[in-house]
């Protein structure tokens, strides 16, 4: 396993924003990816990585929603889709490993249902409520391209941008 650069709005806003290519299998070489992307987003630390964060632009994600102290629960994601959301709506601030240091608050369905492949390439359908939720359809939009920023006012956006390349400048 190795670590992978996090690209930040500072500097790959226009990788950032390219709409991710499905995976044709999922094979050894794309395991070791899913594993890269995993110790990656652990050192950041973070809950959730899609493959464009590091400029690789297929659909791929990885996730752990385990709390501190509990024992790691990594969950992988090939070509994830969204059969169905709920109606009702969840407020949850967000924040980005891409937007470092910038937080607000999205609304985002509470529950959806997705399909996907899993780390072994077996498809799997399931619900996803609450956080699982919302970090699963944050992470989809990174393959859309779409960032978290995207979901907020013009002014929220532009200020975030700004505030992530002045921080990025700082000795």
């Amino acid at each position: 396993m190795a670590l992978r650069d996090i690209l930040t709005v500072a500097d790959h806003t226009a990788i950032l924003k390219q709409k991710s290519a499905p995976v044709d299998q999922v094979d050894d070489a794309l395991r070791v990816l899913m594993d890269d992307m995993l110790e990656t987003m652990y050192a950041a630390p973070g809950i959730g990585l899609a493959a464009i964060q590091i400029g690789v632009a297929q659909r791929v994600i990885v996730m752990d929603l385990a709390r501190e102290g509990e024992e790691p629960r990594p969950q992988y994601f090939v070509n994830p889709e969204i059969l169905e959301m709920s109606d009702e709506m969840f407020v949850y601030e967000e924040g980005c490993l891409s937007v470092p240091d910038i937080y607000d608050d999205v609304e985002r369905s509470s529950r959806v249902l997705i399909r996907y492949q899993n780390y072994q390439g077996e498809q799997v359908e399931e619900w996803a409520e609450e956080l699982y939720a919302i970090c699963i359809q944050h992470e989809m939009d990174h393959l859309e391209g779409i960032l978290f920023i995207d979901h907020l006012s013009r002014l929220k956006r532009e200020r975030a941008i700004a505030k992530v390349k002045k921080a990025r400048k700082v000795p």
